[in-house]
């Protein structure tokens, strides 16, 4: 074998090696998620938390670091373990800081391969959603001073973003972080600093009415007595909204193009179009992602506390905000993409035509067969997106007497049917707020 067909060869193979670590790129896979779904819906959290541990290495690599703790977090969250869940988000929070910082050179490194390459830096809206866990992790546990600095942590992060996106981003700033931020610095006396949250939250949630279609709640309490304390209840439901792979592949000759369009993350939709690629000798493969919400039987709820009952209102719309995010990206997402399948096809064409020259038309062939092919696997979309997070944030709140008190919680369909019933136990101090959460994933 001369020099050139060894050299050929060795091109194949190693081709050939990142094709296969290719269809593994993209992040958590759908079954993974579907599993945990499952879990979170039989509020199997423990199941869930091992689950997600015995993934890490498998679906989530080191580039997804970031994505395990929030998805780990969340799962601890709603198991109650609230210092744990404190710890890992502390985790996902430092090193979000050193990639902020981080330089652009090895996003710049990864862009032949693919957006899910690179290291997951999350959407805006999770970065505030992180706050917002952890300030409420920390008024579970009943530690309002840390509480509160979660809320000045979240206020600076919105500034920040309100002021780089202007009006371009239709996600700028977080009604719900706003509004439950004046909730924690009334717990701790900051009356001056709540009193510009809710002027805050009141303003955001003028611009969710029209992106989100989320209204500005209105919480009717009454009159204290003077005993009362209160209940602030919050019902994290439904699932994660999800990401999908979209791939198109124009492939064409002399006399036809023929488009090719296909959805789903499962191996064998990446081994077909791959396949396509490498046989036609003319084609470019793009791959974008689209926002999918599975469906969610429980909408909705309403509690009764010591006589006094009140519907959960939506406050927070993640799968709505979710999407806009993408809307507000889809443009420069496809750009991306069809740049790099068009150096893609370049550098196949290439390949061919210098091995064609250094070892032959068959090895020639066989070059721009794996080459093609090759690329086509590694164009994945970024599907990653923070998957044990409700769909929606509903919220209630009802003053109740100081002392043990049950909350009876009914569960809603989308047109207002109890679908089921529990009972809460909670403890409420006079002139102090009680924050109790549940999480329905049906």
């Amino acid at each position: 074998m001369n020099n050139g067909s060894r050299h050929a060869r060795r091109g194949a193979l190693a081709a050939g090696a990142v094709f296969a670590a290719a269809l593994a790129c993209a992040g958590p896979s759908r079954q993974h998620k579907v599993g945990l779904n499952a879990k979170l819906a039989s509020r199997d959290f423990a199941g869930a938390a091992r689950q997600l541990e015995e993934s890490r290495g498998i679906e989530y690599r080191d580039k997804d670091s970031v994505l395990f703790w929030l998805d780990s977090a969340a799962v601890l969250h709603d198991a109650g373990r609230f210092s744990e869940s404190d710890l890992v988000l502390d985790r996902a929070e430092q090193r979000l800081d050193e990639l902020y910082t981080q330089s652009v050179s090895k996003a710049a490194g990864t862009f032949l391969l693919n957006d899910a390459a690179d290291d997951y830096r999350g959407d805006p809206h999770e970065r505030s959603l992180l706050h917002v866990l952890r300030a409420l992790n920390y008024a579970y546990l009943g530690r309002t001073d840390e509480a509160m600095v979660e809320a000045r942590k979240v206020s600076a992060f919105l500034d920040e973003l309100s002021a780089k996106t202007g009006t371009k981003l239709a996600y700028r700033d977080d009604a719900f972080a706003q509004y439950l931020s004046a909730l924690f610095f009334e717990d701790g006396g900051r009356l001056d600093d709540a009193r510009i949250s809710y002027q805050a939250a009141h303003a955001a949630y003028g611009g969710y009415s029209s992106a989100f279609g989320t209204p500005e709640p209105a919480f009717d309490l009454g009159a204290p007595a003077p005993d009362d304390g209160e209940v602030v209840f919050l019902h994290y439901a439904g699932v994660a909204p999800r990401r999908q792979s979209r791939t198109i592949q124009v492939a064409w000759n002399d006399a036809i193009a023929v488009v090719r369009s296909s959805g789903g993350d499962d191996d064998n939709e990446k081994v077909k179009k791959a396949l396509v690629a490498g046989l036609s000798q003319d084609a470019i493969t793009v791959a974008f992602p689209e926002h999918v919400q599975d469906p969610f039987q429980v909408a909705g709820s309403e509690i009764e506390v010591s006589g006094r009952r009140a519907r959960t209102q939506l406050v927070e719309d993640i799968s709505a905000i979710s999407k806009r995010a993408l809307d507000d990206r889809i443009a420069a997402i496809r750009t991306r993409a069809i740049v790099r399948a068009t150096i893609k096809y370049i550098v196949a064409k290439l390949a061919a035509e210098e091995t064609d020259r250094n070892a032959g038309r068959g090895w020639g062939l066989l070059a721009g067969i794996v080459t093609r092919a090759t690329g086509a696997a590694l164009e994945i979309a970024d599907t990653r997106c923070w998957s044990t997070l409700p769909a929606t944030i509903r919220m209630a709140r009802v003053r109740a007497p100081a002392g043990k008190q049950a909350v009876e919680v009914r569960y809603l369909s989308g047109d207002g049917a109890v679908v089921q019933a529990e009972t809460l136990e909670v403890e409420v101090k006079p002139g102090k707020r009680t924050y109790v959460h549940v999480r329905t994933a049906l």
